[in-house]
């Protein structure tokens, strides 16, 4: 073996297999192929790699960007991958959720296309790529699917006279039907026009209860994709006339009819009266009728659902306010003119965010144009409550949570039937009577805003002008957490005052997705980020979130809500940002932080960490010292450092500032050259004194004035409003008003030939209860019977009298002792041959509301 050792002979191969397992290592340690999110070695494939410029070479190949980034849930919408190219040859597969497949391609500029599926939810999606025909999936992106009414009008089929449609074949309702749609949107000469259904089958509310949107037959076969279509409808046959909502999908003539997943574009999900059996057409009111009295039969059966759904705000003012609970129902929008095409004599509705826990049902409150609450006990525009909340909910995906469909099916066919197609209300109300308001309890809102002022939950306010990361809301009550980044305010020389503001707010509820939202280079512009990767509202003003939802119809304006009912509102304006949080009273007692300790007792408002508390009237510096205790810590930061002066300035560097020593007070100077026009501005508000000589700038006071005006605002319109519940107009009778607040007046009157007993006016008392005795209508007759016993019995005793007094004088009682009973008795046995027996009255019979 010439004297060398097994190590000498082979340690040669074995260092060569090193170094080549090593380089490998090393390679795929610097590639973000199926490491998307993720950081380790030399390169990032996190989101904020590209804004730190230490992005894997192959990032862009592996972790996707897409255009356009959402669409309808039910599938169809096509999409382009961004920023990278593939090998013509490839065969594209692209997986949603781990498990649906739909068929991708690659176009002649060599770019990647995917097609949406069928999801029956709504959300980010995750979603993978496969080049090699399903074998491998290692490129990674998300895709957010909507609620098909949130869909933009120009990726869906419009419906020319939407109610044309929904109330084809009743009277008067006939013709042809129009939908048009963008064109280019497809890429085909000719499509096929179709029609979809949707039910769900299976026993309710068990793991075999099941969605089902299933091909029903074409309207038209390739026809030319000139982005519109006319027909006359007929009525389906029996097996397809069953399925009576659905919607319309117009997809290439050269894919199968009814091929699923192919790129597509939809209506909105509605009534398919136009479709209906010959039967609807003949007597459609008799149709409907026997629908409602079958599904009225059906809801006896179901559980019930309204004892788990909040009650509505009482007013308007509340339900606008109430951001963290409640949300326009789009259906009834004051901002958009009131069309409130369900719900007659309402000028806006509010929809709860949250579905309730166990059934997943939803509730709906709307108001007239005095604010008050309207209720389907008054009027066919009431509010209703929704076996399936319109914007489904988590986990989605099974009924009744699917978005819009479960609604649609239990909630609005069904309002068809017994009120649009016939006149059957009272069946339907029966099932989903409005919620009045006497158990709503407004929340409590704390707010931030200027240079920073804080205005606790509990009421007390103050000027924290700390540098750093801070606890604005730490709770023990469903583990939310609310921080703020604060930093110096810039002057118009370019120097800097000595004075912060927010720069940055980040929040997250339960293991939620981490929202964050901060100040941009543009004025009033906000930008928000979900765990790290910043969101563009450029598709989709609403989003549903993993255990969030968010909304923002302009740059400057966010709402964040918790299933908890807390709700988290930022504000740009004067490029300063405002934050309000609002929480519901199950979060009394649960919170620490800037905003205080909710309890009602502003006494203890500045509490530190280790529970010590400073007194209300304490100076500036100490309320300094508080401030700064609520400072985070690397480990429970929320933030996102994408940039090296985020980096160096708040996660390198201490989270509180000591260094910087802001101004704690300001001297009100008339020589000031700011003075007069401070004076004018401000008026007495302190805060916006304090921001204007403090940064020199009048914007900023006035942005800062407008921000506690803001506040002042929101805060009277969650005044709590007491209610004494609805009150039913007397049987034969009317009742006039329908505000049953307190001081309002409600009157009764009775029809022609009645007579009002009981209280012909009420009052809503202080006290929760209403004034006067309950009012009844009486028939003329029978009072007239009423009150002749009533004469006749007041004879009977005046004689009986008459009779006492003349037995009296003949006959004086020697025991001197005078009852009227006594005397009574005695003259009955006297006058009688049968002994008088008191017979004991009959039982109380109660016999209902007449």
């Amino acid at each position: 073996m010439n004297g060398k050792t097994v190590w000498e002979r082979f340690s040669p191969m074995i260092t060569i297999v090193l170094i080549v397992w090593f380089s490998q290592l090393s390679a795929a340690q610097s590639s973000c192929e199926s490491r998307c999110g993720q950081r380790s070695g030399d390169c990032s494939c996190q989101a904020t790699c590209e804004s730190l410029k230490e992005c894997c070479a192959d990032y862009r190949q592996f972790c996707l960007q897409i255009s356009p980034h959402s669409g309808t849930l039910l599938g169809g919408a096509h999409f382009v991958i961004l920023n990278t190219t593939f090998d013509p040859a490839s065969k594209l597969v692209c997986r949603f959720n781990s498990e649906i497949d739909t068929q991708g391609y690659v176009d002649s500029g060599n770019r990647g296309h995917c097609v949406s599926p069928l999801l029956y939810e709504s959300g980010w999606i995750p979603f993978e790529v496969s080049t090699d025909n399903g074998a491998t999936f290692n490129r990674h992106g998300t895709w957010l699917a909507v609620h098909h009414s949130k869909v933009s009008a120009e990726f869906k089929i419009t419906l020319h006279n939407a109610t044309k449609w929904q109330y084809y074949g009743t009277p008067n309702t006939g013709g042809s039907l129009t939908m048009s749609w963008n064109a280019s949107l497809l890429t085909a000469a000719a499509v096929n026009v179709e029609l979809w259904g949707y039910r769900e089958t299976g026993e309710a509310y068990s793991d075999s209860w099941n969605p089902e949107l299933r091909f029903l037959y074409s309207l038209g076969k390739a026809v030319p994709n000139s982005g519109s279509f006319t027909f006359i409808p007929r009525c389906a046959n029996k097996s397809f006339s069953d399925w009576e909502i659905g919607a319309l999908r117009v997809s290439p003539s050269m894919k199968d009819e009814g091929a699923r997943d192919v790129a597509a574009l939809w209506t909105g999900v509605h009534a398919l009266a136009w479709h209906l059996e010959e039967k609807f057409r003949n007597d459609s009111a008799a149709w409907a009728y026997d629908k409602c009295i079958s599904w009225h039969e059906t809801e006896q059966d179901l559980p019930e659902f309204l004892s788990e759904i909040a009650d509505c705000p009482c007013t308007l003012a509340q339900s606008r306010a109430d951001t963290g609970r409640f949300h326009t129902d789009y259906g009834c929008d004051i901002e958009k003119g009131s069309v409130c095409t369900y719900h007659p004599g309402s000028v806006h509705c509010v929809r709860a965010i949250q579905a309730s826990p166990k059934y997943g049902a939803g509730q709906q409150c709307c108001y007239d144009d005095t604010g008050a609450q309207v209720l389907t006990a008054d009027s066919i525009g009431g509010n209703n409550p929704d076996r399936g909340h319109d914007w489904g909910s988590p986990p989605y995906r099974k009924p009744p949570r699917v978005p819009g469909v479960s609604h649609w099916l239990y909630d609005v066919i069904t309002f068809y039937y017994c009120c649009l197609w016939s006149d059957n209300c009272h069946y339907y109300f029966t099932h989903r009577p409005s919620s009045d308001c006497r158990t709503y309890r407004p929340p409590k809102v704390g707010v931030v805003f200027g240079d920073p002022h804080f205005i606790t939950l509990d009421g007390s306010n103050y000027t924290f002008n700390g540098k750093g990361e801070y606890y604005l809301l730490n709770t023990t009550y469903k583990a939310l957490t609310v921080q703020v980044r604060t930093e110096p305010v810039s002057l118009e020389n370019g120097s800097l005052a000595k004075a912060t503001r927010l720069s940055a707010v980040a929040m997250q509820e339960s293991g939620s997705d981490v929202i964050e939202v901060r100040t941009t280079r543009l004025p009033d512009h906000l930008e928000v980020l979900r765990n790290q990767q910043v969101l563009s509202f450029s598709e989709q003003s609403w989003m549903d979130l993993k255990g969030v939802f968010l909304y923002s119809s302009v740059r400057g304006n966010v709402s964040v809500m918790f299933p908890s009912g807390a709700g988290v509102e930022v504000r740009g304006r004067g490029g300063l940002m405002t934050v309000s949080v609002l929480l519901p009273e199950e979060f009394l007692n649960h919170t620490s932080g800037l905003l205080g300790s909710m309890n009602n007792d502003p006494q203890d408002d500045f509490m530190f960490k280790n529970g010590s508390v400073l007194f209300r009237d304490s100076s500036p510096e100490d309320l300094f010292i508080f401030g700064a205790d609520w400072a985070i810590s690397n480990e429970t930061s929320l933030f996102t450092y994408d940039t090296a002066d985020l980096l160096n300035t708040y996660f390198y560097a201490e989270k509180h500032d000591p260094a910087f020593v802001p101004v704690y007070s300001v001297i009100e100077n008339p020589d000031d050259p700011l003075y007069g026009e401070m004076s004018e501005l401000c008026g007495q508000d302190p805060f916006c004194k304090f921001d204007t000589m403090t940064t020199k700038n009048l914007a900023m006071g006035n942005a800062t004035k407008i921000s506690f005006q803001s506040h002042m605002s929101l805060v009277k319109d969650l005044e709590p409003v007491l209610s004494c519940g609805w009150l039913a107009p007397p049987t034969k009778g009317k009742k006039e008003g329908t505000t049953y607040l307190a001081g309002s007046i409600v009157n009764f009157t009775c029809n022609k030939g009645y007579v009002l007993t009981g209280s012909a006016e009420q009052t809503c008392l202080s006290t929760g209860m209403w004034s006067g005795n309950t009012p009844q209508c009486v028939s003329e007759n029978i009072l007239g019977i009423v009150l002749g016993s009533v004469g006749g019995a007041l004879t009977l005793i005046t004689m009986v009298f008459v009779i006492y007094r003349h037995s009296n004088k003949r006959n004086p009682r020697e025991s001197g002792l005078y009852t009227p009973e006594a005397y009574f008795q005695s003259w009955l046995n006297e006058s009688s041959q049968t002994p008088f027996v008191m017979q004991p009255c009959s039982p109380k019979k109660d016999c209902g509301t007449p």
